[in-house]
């Protein structure tokens, strides 16, 4: 049977998938309100640059553009407008219909919330991508580090979870994550790190990684993230076979400089990567802090496990939105 499937919100990371889905021969809808870019696709196709290089001709609608009901709704929109987007998108699920988040976070909560837990998956994707031009779009990651983590926290072993991970299959390597939450944790507590000082410092994860001052903070938002899924009782699970908690829990001096010493090589595959939040910040929109750094402080407050580093990002983005701060190196002198 084929399914009837589309991404909603088909911006970079969105782009990338559909183009590489339907190089495959999936038929694959993409799905965004960005006018340019759709006409782009619509008319020129995708291209992918960057660690691939490859045009396609793809299928692009607006959302107005909408009128047929989907088996599987692939979700990339930023979280900050989640209620209003599910709200829409209900209307467009067949009765099996289900949504996979692929959202930075905890998205699955505020997903389940609209159309249930059962009908609700989450992908944790491993990889990277910028949007350069109107249908252009740049992966930043290595072609052979593109994973993607599957599951949800109801529905366990069902069907649309194997069709979902064939589908996805097709692009890179899928693994079914039995404790999903702890693969959550895992893509957030790298996010955190990663993403939230790019947007600070207005870099990539590879010069976040360089520098040993940024390192040495990223350092401290990996511990308190891994702290406080410890006192949450959430199990981090590894991220393409490797053991996070293992590598960057330290409790000794030595163990703290091993765990700091490894940093550059850990995200050596995604050096180029840009955070989507540096992205929005530089287009002047505001971004999804809250939804990622923002989730490891409001744990630490439920747990009552203090996330000063985590707070601290949190706080100069708030000012970089407020137009009060820039993305710059300077923001170094706040920690």
């Amino acid at each position: 049977i084929t399914l009837k499937t589309a991404i909603y919100g088909a911006g970079s990371v969105g782009t990338v998938l559909g183009a590489y889905l339907t190089k495959a021969g999936v038929p694959i809808e993409l799905i965004s309100r960005n006018k340019a870019h759709i006409y782009a696709l619509k008319t020129r196709g995708a291209k992918i640059e960057g660690t691939a290089d490859f045009s396609i001709p793809v299928k692009a609608f607006l959302p107005e553009e909408m009128n047929e009901k989907y088996d599987i709704i692939f979700l990339i929109t930023k979280q900050l407008d989640n209620v209003n987007v599910l709200d829409f998108l209900k209307s467009f699920l067949t009765e099996q219909g289900v949504i996979c988040t692929m959202q930075n976070g905890l998205p699955e909560l505020s997903v389940s919330e609209s159309i249930g837990e059962m009908r609700t998956f989450g992908c944790a994707i491993a990889w990277g991508a910028e949007m350069t031009t109107a249908g252009v779009c740049r992966l930043t990651s290595d072609p052979n580090a593109l994973s993607f983590s599957l599951g949800s926290f109801a529905a366990k072993n069902n069907e649309k979870l194997e069709q979902i991970a064939t589908l996805l299959g097709k692009m890179g390597k899928v693994t079914i994550e039995e404790n999903f939450i702890g693969a959550r944790w895992s893509k957030l507590l790298v996010n955190s790190a990663f993403s939230g000082l790019s947007a600070v410092f207005g870099c990539t994860f590879g010069e976040v990684a360089a520098n040993k001052k940024s390192r040495i903070i990223a350092q401290k938002i990996i511990k308190e993230c891994i702290d406080v899924a410890k006192a949450a009782n959430i199990k981090i699970e590894p991220i393409q076979g490797k053991n996070i908690v293992k590598l960057f829990d330290y409790h000794s001096t030595i163990k703290q400089q091993i765990s700091l010493f490894l940093i550059p090589f850990a995200i050596k595959e995604h050096k180029k990567l840009r955070a989507s939040m540096l992205q929005d910040l530089e287009k002047g929109k505001h971004c999804e802090i809250d939804a990622i750094n923002g989730v490891v402080c409001k744990y630490g407050e439920k747990y009552s496990f203090p996330t000063p580093y985590n707070d601290k990002v949190v706080a100069i983005i708030k000012e970089i939105e407020n137009g009060n701060k820039k993305p710059s190196w300077q923001n170094l002198e706040n920690f």
